[in-house]
This record gives structure tokens, C-alpha cells and sequence, in this order.
């Protein structure tokens, strides 16, 4: 119905009604354009409505109190939710519910949590609707003193056994961090349905414990074998906990999508969407992002949501392409604007591929959309900038006061600097963090010992290394120790690097092992690099760059026969290596080039360039030699 002539019609309807009622009927007219009132937002209908109940004379109708009450706190005026409610004398449980049912729908939640204390008091006994509410209410400010009185409450009422009531507590007790209360809770309820099990199960995945991943599995056969129907927020629940490396992980989220399918979970417009995400997600991060594209393909409603998790899954897999495309597409194509997330998961695409013109454009278009202080999106700028070889725009984002920096803003600085080898700058950036009661993390400290490691900085580095633990708490990460062994064997320290990996806390990994190759290569260890590289492969099985590297260094050294045993170890683990890509954008035209790639269309210039900047290289051309060939 259009609002205009709702409006227009409202005082003719209602008072041709009121003609033939009396004062104990409920006009159902005015029932009519209270609803409509409410559905529509519209403030101006149920202030109509308010005068025609005021004129007749029924304002002490319950009833009606209760729908006005309603249709004002979804207009977002609970005030006058207030004065309406304090209008009626006889003030039952259902007036009660809806009073504090409008403040928590504005959010107001301090003030809901005062009304119950003021009903509690009234002497108005709290129904199962009350009490549910409430358990929500404490479970989105995560209060869990007020819960347990909620809790305490429906115990003596005896609403504690009602299946509503009981979720709500459970959902409250788990995102409290209390587990144990919430499987306690489930363990007492006489009756379950599937929010119950839903509930239970968001508890223990929320908990991000691994060692729960065995119960969470076991809990959803059971509510399979109890027979509740898993619906799309149990699907939802369990997809973070599949994919990745892990093959029976993979296994787990290929069934929850199968079994998506058999019962037609599929992603109807607006209420699975987020089910659709979660399979995005689950494909995008076991390296199947074709597999995630066919589950955006289907999706029947795709939001923002939808659009900004496939552009993520396209960068996560290193198809910035793709993602860039996507991207222009939402914009473009579907009319769906950006959010912060969405510019947050572009950006690194800019970082690794598009270039400094996409990152500006995208910055441009955060500052016109007034979320450029968003301080998520101002640390991705910074690491934009800084990869993209302009440090001075991410010295400006930084050094920009209209945002709130956070612990990840110095850290994307200090690692800027690092990347750049201004290990200096980047001590600066660090002392001043320390300065204003900032505590570093490990990555903080990963990319400090880089940016000391690039700059040459020994002692410094050492010296950063060694006080963490004792200042800060911090344990020694495998990343941290990479980066000493990098520190240690550019400044041809090789020997201590060794006898640092020998002590290390942690068990070395592939960067540790890495960085020692790395230094022996540079300073022309040979001992040292076939030492490292025999680490490394032990470490690294199925990498086949370590094969290949090893293998040539055998043959720089003609040890044909060693060559060949590298040859042989790969064919047997059916290894092979892709050939290295580089790629230089021009005119907003990428170009990408492999080992001995001749598919270019200008090839031969581009060869003809090389042979010339490889003899001035050398120096064994004469100065007419770095002139462009005619």
C-alpha cells in the first residue's frame, strides 16, 4: 500500500469504523495502519494512529498500548515507546515485553536492562519472551553477571526448561567464554531443538581450540542420530573447521557442501547468504578457488558479502587479475558499492600485481566514500604503498592523525621501512611505539629484525632480539629466528648463524634453513650452502624449487653424478617445477614473461635490450654499447 494514500484514507477508514463500534472493540482499521506504521518506519502514520486512539478514548486499551509501543521503537523513537507505556495504568507482562523489546531493537541496551530491573520490582512476573529476550540482550554485550540473574530468574520461575529461553543462556554462556555452563545447560534441557544443538556447536567452534575439533564432529553425529535436521547456520558453524591442508578436512567440507545440495540449502536470496560465504571461504582456502567461483555462480542473491569473499579467495590464491575484474564487476555490473572489507581484500591485489595507479585509485575512492580513517583499512594502505615502492604515501597515511592507530599500524610502518632497508627509520618508528605504551607483537618484532637484517644492523638486531622475551613476554618464533640467521650471515657471520640455529628454541623450518642458504650463496660458502641445502630438502620434501636450486649448485660444481640423484629423487616423488613468472605493468596493460618465453610480441626488441644491459652489466662493452640499438 502506498504511505501517501495511507495516510490520505486513514482518518475516512477509521472513523466509518468507529461509527458502528463500540468502546470495548479494538478497530481493526486502526490495528491495519498501526502494522503499517511499524513495517514502513513510518512516523508520521503511527502519530495518526496515536491521535485517533487518543480522540476515542483508547488509550487504556492494552492491546492497542502494545502496538503503538511497537510501532514507535521501530521508528526509532523509543521515548515515545516510554510515555505511551507510562500512559496505561494497568501495565501487564505483554506492555512490559514491549517497552524493553523497542529499546533493544535501538540498541539501547543499558536502558532495557533497567526496565526489567523496574518490572522485576513491580512485581510483574517475567514470561519465557522476557527472559529470552534478556539472555540475548547479555549475550550481545557479553554481561555475564546480568546473565547468571537472568538465569537465576527463570530458574525460580521455572522458564529456565522452555527450549527459547534455554538457547539464549547457552548462546550467552559460550560467547562469555564459558563452555562448560553451556554444555552444562544443553546436558539439562529436557527438550532440544535445532537452535539447541546450533547453539552447542557455536560454542565449542568459537572457542578456536583445537583440541575440541574431535567433540565438535561428534556433537554433529549425534544431532544427525537424534534426529534433528542440520540446517544452513550448522552447515555455517562447521565450514570454518574444514578445507585447508589437512585431507580429512577437505573431506568433511566437500560433505557439508554435498550435503547443501541433497537438501536444499542453496543460497536463496537474502537467508543463505551467508551459508554461500562460508563455502566460498571453505574452497578458497584449500587452493580451489574455481570450485569457489561455481558456488558464487549459483548463488541466487549475492551482496556485498558474497562479492567481497570471492575477491578475497581470488587474492588468497594469487590471481590479482581475477580479483581486480571481480572487483569492477560488483561495482559496475551488479551496482553493489564497496565496503570497508572490500577495499581491505583488494588491496593486496595492488600490492602484488596491478600497481601504485589501482592502490591510489582505490585510496581516492575510500577518502570520497568518508571511509578513509577506518583503521583496518589505513593499515592495508600503509602495506599497499610500502610494497608498491612509495614510501612517502605510506609515511602520509601513517603520520595522518584522523585515525586511531593500533599496534598493526606501527608494525605495517616499521615493516615498510624494513622492506625498504631503512633500518634506522624503522628503530625510530619502534622507540616511539614503545614510547607511547604500545606493546610490539611478533610481528612487530619479525618486521623490525628484517628491516635491522637489510640495513646491516647486528648488534641492534641482536640486541632486539634477545630483550622481547625479557620485556615483553614474547616467545621465539621460527620467523624471528629466520630473521637472525639473516641477520647474522649477511654481515658474513655464517658460523654463528649455525651455532644459532643449533641453540634455537624452536624447531628450525624451511625460512630458517632458506636464510642460511641465502648467506652462504651470497658470501660463496660452499660447504655452508650444500650443508643448508640438505636441510632444507629434508624439511621441505615436496618443494621442488629446493631439487632444482640443489641440483644446480651440483652442477656449477660439474658433481654430475649428484645432479643426476636430484633428477632421479624428483621423478620418483613426481615432482616438477612450474617456471618463474615476472610481470611489469604499462599504460594499465600487465605483461607477463617466463624463463625463456618468446611469446611476446616484441620479443626480439626486449632480448635484443637484454644482450646489450648483460654486456654493460659486465663491463666488457665499450660506452657506445649502452646506446639503443638502431
Amino acid at each position: 500500500m502506498n504511505l501517501s494514500y495511507a495516510c490520505k484514507t486513514f482518518a475516512l477508514t477509521t472513523s466509518r469504523y468507529y461509527t458502528c463500534a463500540t468502546a470495548v472493540h479494538v478497530p481493526l482499521n486502526l490495528l491495519h495502519f498501526l502494522q503499517l506504521a511499524g513495517t514502513h518506519h513510518s512516523l508520521s502514520l503511527a502519530e495518526q494512529a496515536h491521535a485517533h486512539i487518543l480522540t476515542h478514548g483508547l488509550q487504556q486499551n492494552p492491546f492497542l498500548a502494545t502496538k503503538l509501543i511497537s510501532a514507535y521503537a521501530l521508528c526509532g523513537k523509543p521515548t515515545e515507546s516510554k510515555l505511551v507505556f507510562d500512559s496505561v495504568t494497568l501495565k501487564s507482562v505483554y506492555l512490559w515485553n514491549s517497552l524493553i523489546n523497542g529499546y533493544v531493537k535501538n540498541c539501547a541496551y543499558n536502558e532495557a536492562f533497567e526496565l526489567f530491573m523496574e518490572m522485576c520490582n513491580s512485581y510483574v512476573l517475567p514470561d519465557d519472551y522476557t527472559l529470552a529476550t534478556m539472555a540475548k540482550v547479555s549475550s550481545e554485550v557479553r554481561d555475564l553477571a546480568t546473565g547468571k540473574y537472568v538465569h537465576g530468574k527463570g530458574l525460580r520461575a521455572g522458564f529456565v526448561v522452555d527450549t527459547v529461553v534455554a538457547n539464549s543462556l547457552m548462546s550467552l554462556y559460550y560467547k562469555c567464554g564459558r563452555i562448560d555452563e553451556c554444555q552444562k545447560l544443553f546436558d539439562e534441557m529436557p527438550q532440544r531443538n535445532v537452535g539447541s544443538w546450533n547453539a552447542l556447536i557455536a560454542g565449542y567452534t568459537s572457542s578456536l581450540d583445537h583440541n575440541f575439533d574431535k567433540e565438535i564432529w561428534e556433537i554433529a553425529k549425534s544431532m544427525v542420530m537424534n534426529g534433528v535436521k542440520p540446517d544452513g547456520f550448522t552447515v555455517s558453524s562447521l565450514l570454518p573447521m574444514c578445507g585447508g591442508d589437512d585431507i580429512r578436512k577437505w573431506d568433511h567440507g566437500r560433505e557439508l557442501h554435498c550435503y547443501v545440495v541433497k537438501y536444499e540449502l542453496d543460497f536463496k536470496c537474502g537467508s543463505d547468504v551467508h551459508l554461500g560465504c562460508c563455502l566460498i571461504d571453505m574452497y578458497s582456502r584449500s587452493d580451489r578457488v574455481a570450485s569457489a567461483r561455481r558456488v558464487f555462480n549459483h548463488m541466487k542473491c549475492r551482496n556485498v558479502y558474497a562479492w567481497t569473499a570471492m575477491v578475497k579467495g581470488y587474492v588468497q590464491n594469487g590471481a590479482p587479475d581475477e580479483a581486480l575484474v571481480l572487483f569492477q564487476k560488483m561495482q559496475v555490473e551488479d551496482g553493489v558499492q564497496p565496503n570497508r572489507v572490500s577495499l581491505v581484500s583488494v588491496l593486496p591485489a595492488c600490492s602484488s600485481h596491478v600497481g601504485l595507479m589501482g592502490g591510489k585509485q582505490i585510496h581516492g575512492f575510500a577518502i570520497r566514500k568518508e571511509m578513509s580513517r577506518e583503521v583496518s583499512l589505513c593499515n592495508a594502505l600503509i602495506d599497499m604503498y610500502s610494497k608498491c615502492g612509495s614510501l612517502d604515501f605510506a609515511r602520509q597515511v601513517f603520520e595522518d592523525d584522523s585515525f586511531s592507530k593500533d599496534a598493526i599500524s606501527w608494525s605495517s610502518m616499521i615493516s615498510g621501512y624494513g622492506l625498504h632497508g631503512r633500518g634506522e627509520e624503522a628503530l625510530d618508528v619502534y622507540n616511539k611505539m614503545l614510547h607511547l605504551g604500545i606493546k610490539p607483537d611478533t610481528i612487530t618484532i619479525v618486521g623490525l629484525l628484517s628491516a635491522c637484517g637489510r640495513s646491516g644492523l647486528v648488534k641492534e638486531g641482536f640486541s632486539i632480539y634477545s630483550s622481547v622475551t625479557a620485556d615483553f613476554g614474547i616467545k621465539p618464533t621460527v620467523e624471528m629466528c629466520a630473521c637472525v640467521v639473516d641477520l647474522l650471515g649477511r654481515s658474513g657471520e655464517l658460523d654463528r648463524a649455525l651455532d644459532f640455529i643449533k641453540t634455537m628454541p624452536v624447531e628450525p623450518g624451511p625460512s630458517v634453513w632458506g636464510a642460511l642458504v641465502t648467506a652462504s650463496v651470497l658470501h660463496g660458502n660452499h660447504d655452508m650452502q650444500d650443508l643448508a641445502y640438505r636441510f632444507l630438502i629434508q624439511v621441505e620434501p615436496r618443494n621442488p624449487s629446493n631439487y632444482i636450486s640443489l641440483s644446480n649448485f651440483y652442477a656449477s660444481s660439474r658433481r654430475w653424478d649428484a645432479v643426476a640423484e636430484m633428477r632421479r629423487m624428483m621423478k620418483e616423488r613426481g615432482l616438477k617445477k612450474e617456471p618463474g613468472c615476472s610481470w611489469i605493468s604499462i599504460n594499465s596493460e600487465t605483461h607477463c614473461f617466463y624463463v625463456a618465453d618468446k611469446l611476446h610480441p616484441c620479443s626480439i626488441s626486449i632480448y635484443e635490450m637484454l644482450d646489450y644491459l648483460i654486456l654493460a652489466m659486465k663491463g666488457a662493452c665499450s660506452s657506445e654499447a649502452f646506446e639503443h640499438p638502431a
